[in-house]
This record gives C-alpha cells, sequence and structure tokens, in this order.
C-alpha cells in the first residue's frame, strides 16, 4: 500500500467543523470594516523579496530566518508574504491608491513564516488586518484601536488587555539608540548572541527579546518614552486622552517596540493570558515613514493585524453553531432521485434564503432518516414513487411533535418558507 501523504509540519487543515466559526469572525469583521469606511484590498500571497528586505528590515529575524524565498524561471527572487502590511502598501503606490487621497484598507488571507510551529504559531497563519494611508493624526490612531476594541465585543471576548508605547521619529529615536548602545555596550558580557549582534544593527529589537535571562538587563534600559521629541509626546498625549475619554483601559510599556522596522510612533498590542507563551492576539503601529521607503512620497500611515488561529481559539466556544439546513429530501428509486434534484434546484429558486439537503449514494429510507435527523434540520421531505404519481411531497418533522403530510408544490412552499421565518427568529 503506498503511504499517505503528510502535512507539511506547520501548516494546517481547517477542518468543517471550524471553519464555521472562521467564518463567523470574518463575517462579524468585515462588517465592522464596513461600519468604519475600511473597503477590502486582495494582495497576491507572492511579492518580490526586496520588498519585505526593504520594509521590515534585512536584520529582522522574519527576513533572515522567517522567509520562504525562492528563485524563479526567469531569476527573480521572490518570497511567500511574511505579513501584509507591506504589500498594501506596495499595492497602494502600483494602482495610485494614495496619490493626493487617503485609503482606509483591510484584508485577510495567509502568510508564511518558517518558524517552530507551536501552539498559536504557524508556518502558514492567517490574519486580518487594517490599514490607513495618508493619515496623519493621532485621531485615526485611536479610531483603529477602537475598531479593534468595537470586534472584541462584537465576538463576546472579553479579558484582553491593551498595552501602548510611542517609539517617536527617525530623528528621536536616533538619539535614543545612542543611549541604548551606551547602555547596553556596557554590559556586552549579559547579552545574548542575538542580542550582541542586534548591538551595532539595531539595538532596539534587543528590548523586544524574549529570553527570561535577559529581561531584568532590559528593565534597567533607559526607556523610550523620557526621549520622545516635543512632537511625538505631543500625538501620544492626545492617543491617550482620546482613549481615555472613550473609555478604553490601557497601560503604557515602554518596552513594547514590536518586531518590524517599519514602525514609528504609536505602537500597540491586544493581550490574553489565554493562549500561554503566544500572549499578543492583534498588533499594529504608525509606519509613516514605509511609504517612502518603498518609492513613493513621504506618506503617513497606521495599522494592525491579528493572527486568525489565536483569535478562532479564543472565541471557539462562544462562537455559534454553523446554521442548520432547513430541510433534508429523500428520494426513494431511480426516478424520485432524478426528479429530487430537479425538486430541490427550483425550490432553492423560489426560496432564496432556503438551506436544503438531497440525500444522495442510495441506501435505506432508514438509514437516510437518521442522516436526516443527524442533519439538523426542521424537515424530512420524503419523496418516492408513490408521491411522483401524486404530485405531492412527504413532510415530516423532525424536531417538534406532528404528523407527516403530503404537500402539494404550493403548500410545500408555504411550509418551507413558515421555516424560513421561524429559523430566522
Amino acid at each position: 500500500m503506498t503511504a499517505a501523504i503528510q502535512p507539511i509540519r506547520g501548516m494546517n487543515d481547517i477542518l468543517p467543523d471550524a471553519s464555521a466559526t472562521w467564518q463567523w469572525v470574518e463575517a462579524v469583521a468585515r462588517g465592522i470594516f464596513s461600519a468604519y469606511g475600511y473597503s477590502e484590498l486582495r494582495v497576491p500571497v507572492v511579492e518580490r523579496t526586496e520588498l519585505f528586505a526593504r520594509s521590515i528590515g534585512e536584520v529582522t529575524d522574519i527576513v533572515e530566518k522567517e522567509m520562504y524565498s525562492f528563485t524563479d524561471r526567469n531569476g527573480d527572487h521572490l518570497s511567500l508574504r511574511p505579513e501584509a502590511t507591506a504589500s498594501c502598501v506596495r499595492a497602494a503606490l502600483s494602482n495610485g491608491l494614495i496619490h493626493n487621497q487617503s485609503q482606509r484598507l483591510w484584508y485577510a488571507g495567509p502568510m508564511f513564516r518558517y518558524e517552530r510551529p507551536q501552539k498559536g504559531r504557524y508556518r502558514q497563519f492567517h490574519q486580518l488586518g487594517a490599514e490607513a494611508l495618508g493619515y496623519a493624526g493621532p485621531d485615526v490612531d485611536a479610531e483603529l484601536i477602537l475598531m479593534s476594541a468595537r470586534l472584541w465585543r462584537a465576538l463576546g471576548l472579553d479579558g484582553l488587555r491593551l498595552e501602548l508605547n510611542s517609539l517617536g521619529t527617525a530623528a528621536s529615536r536616533q538619539a535614543y539608540r545612542a543611549l541604548l548602545v551606551e547602555y547596553f555596550g556596557d554590559h556586552r558580557a549579559s547579552l545574548d548572541e542575538d542580542s550582541q549582534r542586534r548591538l551595532g544593527q539595531n539595538p532596539l529589537r534587543i528590548l523586544d527579546s524574549k529570553n527570561p535571562e535577559m529581561q531584568a538587563l532590559i528593565a534597567g534600559a533607559p526607556s523610550l518614552t523620557d526621549h520622545l521629541d516635543e512632537e511625538s509626546a505631543a500625538h501620544f498625549a492626545q492617543l491617550r486622552a482620546t482613549l481615555e475619554a472613550a473609555g478604553v483601559d490601557y497601560r503604557v510599556n515602554p518596552r513594547l517596540v514590536r518586531g518590524l522596522d517599519y514602525y514609528s510612533r504609536t505602537v500597540f498590542e491586544w493581550l490574553t493570558d489565554r493562549l500561554g507563551a503566544q500572549a499578543a492576539v492583534c498588533s499594529g503601529g504608525r509606519y509613516d515613514g514605509l511609504v517612502e521607503q518603498l518609492g513613493g512620497r513621504p506618506t503617513p500611515a497606521i495599522g494592525w493585524a491579528l493572527g486568525m488561529e489565536r483569535l478562532v481559539e479564543l472565541v471557539q466556544d462562544s462562537a455559534p453553531p454553523p446554521p442548520a439546513p432547513h430541510a433534508y429530501l429523500v428520494p426513494l428509486g431511480g426516478a424520485a432521485e432524478q426528479a429530487a434534484l430537479a425538486l430541490a434546484e427550483a425550490l432553492r429558486d423560489e426560496l432564496g434564503e432556503l438551506r436544503l439537503v438531497t440525500h444522495c449514494g442510495g441506501g435505506s429510507l432508514k438509514s437516510a432518516m437518521k442522516k436526516a435527523d443527524r442533519s439538523g434540520a426542521e424537515l424530512a421531505l420524503i419523496l418516492g414513487e408513490e408521491e411522483l404519481r401524486q404530485g405531492v411531497v412527504v413532510v415530516k418533522p423532525l424536531r417538534r411533535e406532528g404528523e407527516q403530510q403530503g404537500m402539494e408544490r404550493g403548500a410545500l412552499v408555504g411550509r418551507l418558507r413558515e421555516c424560513i421565518q421561524a429559523r430566522r427568529a
């Protein structure tokens, strides 16, 4: 016997029982994005490797260690997207979306990183995200955070904590960088290998280290919040005041720097204690220099992304069950099987909301009725040779008391319409 082909490690199937929760989360998010005036953007899964090297940063773990990159037949260096913000900016530039205009955009889809698979972290993972391009003030920062908070409420999700920080401008970070180099340089012997490498390239990334042996040293480092330029400090203060006015609780975390080089000023994360080591559910921040970095005019921008796998795990117990069919149609005999499919199509045409499953594969009436009951359908519709001759369909209630009865087409449609209305209520 030929061995079965196994899935790639860290790339998981989403089975039907779980996909219903995914669809619910996506539908709720889509409605909220629309309510705030955000339009969907769909970007390619494959981009030029240069896009991510220039945006995320060549010395980040993502670019150095985690991207799925290859050279195609034309000799072009390509990568599966590890995140979507850079692709959204590239798409906006390629298609003139931010030429003398601003955009509120959202996206959804798979991302790819060669990481060690663990709970909440996979090599193919899915993100929902929102990007606001062309907006400079802290008002849109607050709007994006408020929109994410509304999503948690709509999903019935509580217990998430919001952490904020400001990274300031490139100029203020440069001055802060010098302080970090001096501080960590004085403690070089206590730095792990990654941090020693980052000390000369991007010392802010040391603050993002998850090495528990480094945490006491990091806690003693100078605070970026204490070294913000005046404009960034005012921006951050106004953002905090707006969130407080809207009743959003938060904590300022001066060690929050985010793992991507393109961030500036506002950065934030929504955290949970329910997913073990993978505490971040949604992360984002401002990236005012990225559009120019990718070849466009200087354009302020901010966005956030959430991990669908983590979010689905958090809401799976509170997600509504997938909608059951209204009816299950059971044909008995060859002629009835042919007529049943035609009848089902006609009923779907007439009743646009009708969820109707037609039994296929033959078998006894008893086994078919067991499947009808397991489907969760309200009604079983039975069509045999005798019903065909009489021009009726037997309607049998499955969820409540009641006698089965033969119904002609008009009465059948009326009964199904009643069922649809009852389920809708």
